[in-house]
């Protein structure tokens, strides 16, 4: 793939499975990379434990699908990828919750007009908690909004709360990189996350 893309031969988008004959994708991910290819990669994989959807999206992927998902899910989701940055997309709609800007065409979000870099997924589950700005969201609202209604991820019936978990984290040392005093998503112990009101944001 690497010489492919040596030669000018360069694709829109990249999926990787974890498991591939000689190498996993992960470690392709890592060779990319190291030699400077920002190619969008999405982790295609049967490997739904959070811990693999954390190791990719830490080493650079863009989404993690899991394989059980309809083919349509996964159309989706390579559209949005590829849609953004498209200037002409006509039917872009940006929603403004105080310092908060989602624009839902193209799944990218700004806090403070600094662009944050979510995922699909992640961008899915703060647009759900910016929606019910100052209301509190379940953990099954927030995991149906980043990978679909009614899928069942993680081990064991409620192992999707663990997922969202991880997830929220990921979105929250986001905004923070951007915003150190980013405090807006609040906890609600044991039900889920609230997109807090404040005077700003």
């Amino acid at each position: 793939f690497l010489a492919a893309m040596a030669s000018g031969r360069r694709p829109d988008l990249l999926l990787l499975d974890w498991k591939m004959p000689g190498i996993n994708g992960i470690e392709v991910l890592r060779r990319m990379r190291a030699a400077q290819v920002t190619l969008p990669v999405i982790f295609l994989t049967v490997l739904s434990d959070q811990i693999f959807e954390e190791a990719a999206l830490l080493g650079g992927a863009v989404d993690f699908v899991e394989k059980s998902r309809s083919f349509t899910i996964l159309e989706r989701r390579i559209q949005l990828i590829l849609g953004r940055g498209n200037a002409a997309e006509p039917d872009t709609v940006t929603t403004r919750i105080g310092a908060l800007s989602l624009d839902t065409a193209s799944r990218r979000a700004q806090w403070r007009g600094v662009a944050v870099n979510l995922t699909v997924g992640e961008f899915s589950m703060v647009e759900a908690l910016a929606a019910k700005t100052g209301r509190d969201v379940s953990y099954r609202e927030l995991y149906d909004a980043g990978r679909g209604k009614g899928f069942h991820g993680g081990a064991g019936e409620d192992g999707y709360r663990t997922n969202v978990r991880a997830s929220i984290k990921r979105v929250r040392e986001k905004f923070k990189a951007v915003d150190p005093d980013f405090e807006q998503i609040g906890n609600y112990p044991g039900f889920g996350y609230v997109w807090q009101v404040s005077r700003d944001g």
